[in-house]
């Protein structure tokens, strides 16, 4: 799972690819809120806010 802006999704797509040899899935942080989880501060590459859910 990857937390990222919009700038490192491609980087976490890569990545995600890399480790689970699978297309993830991507939800807009701001189209979707999750009741039991609250996304981190900042993107996991930067000191960016969050935009991404990569899973």
């Amino acid at each position: 799972m990857f937390v990222v802006c919009k700038e490192h999704v491609e980087i976490a797509i890569d990545e995600f690819v890399d480790e689970y040899e699978d297309a993830p899935d991507l939800v807009d942080l701001t189209e979707v809120r999750f009741t039991a989880w609250e996304p981190p501060a900042c993107c996991q590459f930067c000191s960016e806010s969050p935009r991404f859910l990569i899973v």
